[in-house]
């Protein structure tokens, strides 16, 4: 092996202390992946109020820290623990910006107007962190917007640093379509001086815009699926942002998401009523019936069962769904169930489908650990029509426990889902590609009917998809190339230009 890094994990959101989405479970196995592989990794997090330190016996590891922003200083303390796979992780801790009811809005889905200072603080006490534990990274490695800036610190304050004057720099774009996009009333605060808010930096249409300007500093750059990656720099694709993207040339990469086997295992998951595998499918049928009776549908094997689970938001093609699932459940013989929370009218519509139609629909709202883990074991298909995905991680659980997805066909899920070919009886899901609800609907009708028609098919298709392997082995493995060419192209800047100022 070669020589292991001292990593520094900016993010957001992590599993289990605070998580929305996907972020969060990336947040719990790449790390983890790159321990066992020997590295030095350490994860730094907001501490916000839902988090307990005490269920998750923290330490203060900084009864007082102070960051100095753009024009003040605040001041913070910091709590440390291990996660169950021993992970360290750092919480920071700053009651103004961190205790409320939500990560990044409130329970009316409106964002908080102090997110620029929230989270240009956060990126700012991660690096601070690193100084007062003298703990000197060969990577920082940012998440999304709300890390982001952290690449932008590194080179306008820190390159002369003694601790982070060295560390290279890696973005990893979950989703461009939340780009931290604030006033530039913020940006004394932020602190990264005028001369540096430009159109190729960190401005956009007078304001600041914080991806932007993590993708401008940053070492290097990836998306979190080489489709994506090819998405996002076509001509007017990245929502603004290929241009930028396009700029980085080599410095810009796409890295697959992996998924965690042993949280996400239909043989050994604590949260099903029986476990199975692919030579033994017996206990996937008495998952089936344990999520009828969970979501109070008629109990009955032979139907063919559809599940989802996501945020209710226009990206996901919840929208879709709704205009789609009632010529569903009216026309074809499934039964159809739903996991999810977001905007109202699509939380108010999913909510009142069983009503509607008893017996055939059951929707949850909000969100239920063990009930997101049966519809994943207990479903025949599980349904993502998202407008665009960049990895997406529910069709690789699916697979794994013999659930065949349904999806659209871009980015992650274009990469890792392989289309049935009915005359060959192979393929891993059914795919489609146009953005309406016909498209949607004739795609289940097709795996409806392969259902019943094809039976053989689909148990091919199932052991097909359960053999694969989404394991973050390989995608960690990327990851340390991907920490290896930022490294090179740091020395490679410092050659040229020492600063930014």
């Amino acid at each position: 092996m070669s020589k292991p890094l001292k990593i520094l994990f900016l993010i957001s959101e992590m599993h289990p202390y605070a998580k929305i989405g996907g972020l969060g479970d990336v947040a719990a196995s790449l790390p983890k992946a790159l321990l066992k592989m020997g590295h030095d990794v350490r994860v730094v997090i907001p501490r916000y109020s839902s988090i307990d330190p005490d269920h998750y016996n923290t330490t203060t590891c900084l009864q007082s820290m102070g960051v100095w922003m753009g024009d003040k200083e605040e001041w913070c303390s910091v709590h440390s623990t291990k996660s169950a796979d021993q992970v360290p992780v750092y919480m920071i801790e700053h009651g103004l910006f961190f205790h409320r009811e939500g990560l990044y809005h409130d329970n009316g889905m409106n964002d908080y107007d102090d997110n620029p200072r929230r989270f240009a603080f956060f990126s700012r006490a991660a690096l601070q962190l690193a100084k007062d534990i003298s703990f000197k990274p060969d990577i920082v490695h940012a998440n999304d917007w709300q890390s982001a800036l952290s690449c932008a610190y590194l080179k306008v304050w820190h390159w002369n640093d003694p601790i982070l004057g060295d560390a290279a720099s890696l973005l990893t774009l979950h989703n461009v379509a939340y780009q931290g996009i604030y006033p530039k009333d913020h940006y004394n605060y932020i602190g990264l001086g005028w001369q540096n808010f430009t159109q190729d930096k960190l401005e956009s249409y007078g304001k600041v815009n914080f991806l932007k300007g993590g993708i401008h500093y940053a070492d290097l750059v990836n998306a979190v699926s080489p489709s994506f990656a090819q998405e996002i720099t076509a001509p007017g694709g990245g929502f603004g942002l290929a241009p930028y993207l396009s700029d980085k040339k080599e410095s810009f990469v796409g890295i697959l998401n992996g998924i965690d086997y042993e949280t996400w295992n239909p043989q050994t998951d604590p949260h099903l009523p029986a476990h199975f595998s692919m030579e033994k499918l017996t206990g996937k049928q008495k998952c089936k019936q344990e999520l009828q009776r969970a979501f109070d549908l008629k109990v009955d094997k032979k139907v063919a069962l559809i599940g989802t689970v996501g945020r209710f938001v226009d990206q996901k093609g919840f929208h879709l769904i709704a205009q789609a699932i009632e010529r569903i459940l009216g026309q074809m013989h499934v039964q159809f169930v739903i996991l999810g929370s977001g905007e109202g009218d699509l939380q108010d519509y999913f909510g009142n489908l069983p009503a509607r139609y008893p017996r055939k629909a059951g929707s949850y709202i909000g969100y239920d650990n063990r009930r997101a883990h049966l519809i994943e074991a207990g479903c025949d298909f599980f349904l993502m029509p998202s407008l665009f995905e960049p990895c997406g991680l529910n069709q690789m659980y699916s697979m794994h426990y013999g659930t065949l997805p349904i999806v659209r066909a871009t980015g992650g899920l274009n990469d890792t889902v392989e289309n049935y070919n009915e005359k060959e009886g192979t393929g891993t899901g059914f795919k489609f590609s146009d953005t309406s609800p016909d498209a949607l609907y004739y795609t289940v009708g097709w795996a409806v009917s392969t259902y019943y028609d094809r039976p053989k098919h689909i148990r091919s298709m199932v052991r097909t998809a359960m053999k694969r392997d989404f394991s973050w082995q390989s995608s960690a493995l990327q990851y340390e190339a991907a920490y290896k060419r930022a490294i090179e192209n740091k020395k490679a800047f410092d050659t040229k230009s020492k600063y930014y100022w």
